[in-house]
């Protein structure tokens, strides 16, 4: 796995998973909104031994444009081999609760522009008979809470697309790998109270890295929330919907 698109790049989990890729050699197309931060990134990760680090400045919320990143990174990679998409935001419920405009934006920026990157790359790889379709999700995808619907549902329709994907792929070679991380310590959850739940970049970044390796189909990181999911789906509907949560 030598030529990696990398979406979300300046996000604190997909940087220790591209310095893993970096440290074996890769090259890689960095995608990002802030200029500065993205540079940054891409001299960390030449530091740390990546064959070649491209970057692109992109509006992910463009959806034509995010169609024409895979051509992009096959030609400045001279080819592609895994696709990671590790861009999203986590809305202010309140307020998309008021602005349903926010609310499609940030639909928008969580499904729509990953949607549109996987069947532009699930084309390419399909063609080639191989690759590593791979996106960061939720643990908020399982259910809808309350606390944050609107954002768990974005999730959880990436999460219902990856697995018809998967259906799709399957026998050509083509993994497709669903990242569900729980409660990460990054600058998105900054506003949030920590607490013993809460898992470090590093570590979700290595469990990504190793998914993608694998070819892993889905992935709950760190590890216990596969339970915490499967506790969540047994709980009665009439239960659920008074919990606050």
């Amino acid at each position: 796995m030598k030529r990696i698109l990398i979406t979300g790049a300046t996000s604190a989990i997909a940087q220790e998973t591209a310095r893993l890729f970096a440290a074996d050699g890769a090259a890689l197309l960095l995608v990002g909104r802030d200029s500065d931060k993205l540079a940054a990134v891409a001299d960390d990760l030449r530091a740390r031994g990546a064959e070649k680090v491209e970057t692109e400045i992109v509006d992910l919320i463009d959806l034509a444009r995010c169609s024409r990143l895979i051509d992009e990174a096959v030609e400045k990679l001279g080819g592609l081999d895994a696709l990671l998409v590790a861009q999203g935001t986590l809305p202010d419920q309140a307020e998309c609760e008021a602005d349903p405009l926010k609310t499609l934006f940030e639909f928008s920026l969580n499904a729509m522009g990953p949607i549109t990157l996987l069947l532009r790359g699930a084309a390419y790889f399909e063609n080639r008979r191989s690759g590593c379709l791979a996106v960061i999700t939720s643990i908020a995808g399982v259910r809808g809470r309350k606390t944050n619907y609107i954002y768990g549902s974005a999730k959880a329709t990436v999460s219902t697309f990856l697995e018809g994907l998967r259906g799709r792929l399957c026998g050509t070679g083509v993994s497709v790998v669903d990242i569900r991380p729980g409660f990460v310590d990054t600058p998105m959850t900054a506003h949030l109270p920590k607490q013993a739940l809460f898992a470090t970049p590093e570590s979700v970044g290595a469990r990504i890295y190793r998914a993608m390796i694998a070819g892993d189909d889905v992935v709950y990181t760190p590890w216990f929330w596969r339970w915490i999911a499967l506790v969540l789906q047994l709980i009665p509907r009439r239960i659920f919907v008074k919990l606050s949560i």
